[in-house]
């Protein structure tokens, strides 16, 4: 009996466009993106792939611990979770950024000359590392969600989010201050899987790479964008130190 490879992915904005690629690509999806139940496990009409959808930060859980193959989930996640995985392949679904922002009628004026910097994020460790960067320390203060409302209501001085557009920090009256990472969605490998599996994930992995490859080639270049990498060196080892694009 073929045992399914199994994929996590994250609900939300990206399901969707994770889901076209994989359509893209030959891997036959099911009734994961029409199903309309809540349903959190499916399967494909072939019976190869099982899809897992989960909370975006759980996706790489999932794969380290080895519940699922791999999986699908942004750059920013997998920096801040900082698990124990491969990262073979960008896929160039959505761009946006990590940032720190503050309100707009707020001087930007050096953090350093500040008292105290209280900053709100759902990233506390991306944060912490990027202000220790900075030779800053401040006061972390973790939310889930509504990150915005923190400078509004007086618990933080700036906050730590992701953007994609600016406009929801504009339409809340915050302003961009720095970027701390550019960011993607990401192909995330388990280890152990790699090897078990290899044939099929890497049948994925160049399946995924062609389509890609061939958007990347239909859009033509972009001025200042080079465009993501189609394939990283497999397995790309994962030193446990995560770097930043400041």
């Amino acid at each position: 009996m073929t045992v399914p490879l199994t994929i996590a992915l994250p609900k939300g904005k990206i399901l969707s466009r994770a889901l076209s690629l994989l359509e893209q690509a030959g891997i036959d999806t099911g009734e994961v993106a029409g199903d309309g139940s809540r349903r959190l496990i499916f399967s494909s009409r072939d019976g190869l792939v099982r899809y897992v959808l989960a909370k975006d930060s759980d996706v790489p859980v999932y794969v380290e611990q080895g519940a699922a193959d791999v999986g699908i989930v942004g750059q920013d996640v997998i920096e801040e979770m900082d698990r124990d995985v491969y990262e073979p392949l960008q896929l160039g679904l959505g761009y946006w950024r990590l940032v720190v922002a503050g309100p707009v009628n707020v001087d930007h004026k050096p953090m350093r000359m500040w008292p105290t910097v209280r900053v709100a994020t759902k990233y506390p460790r991306l944060a912490r590392q990027y202000f220790v960067s900075q030779g800053l320390a401040v006061e972390l203060i973790p939310l889930h969600g509504s990150i915005e409302l923190a400078p509004i209501l007086g618990l933080a001085d700036l906050i730590v989010d992701v953007v994609e557009t600016g406009r929801t920090l504009q339409e809340n009256g915050l302003v961009e201050w720095e970027t701390i990472m550019a960011c993607q969605a990401c192909l995330i490998v388990n280890r152990a899987s790699h090897k078990m599996r290899l044939a099929e994930i890497t049948h994925l992995i160049e399946a995924l790479s062609r389509v890609i490859a061939q958007q990347n080639s239909d859009k033509g270049p972009v001025a200042g964008d080079a465009g993501p990498p189609i394939l990283s060196s497999f397995p790309e080892e994962k030193n446990g130190a995560s770097s930043i694009n400041e």
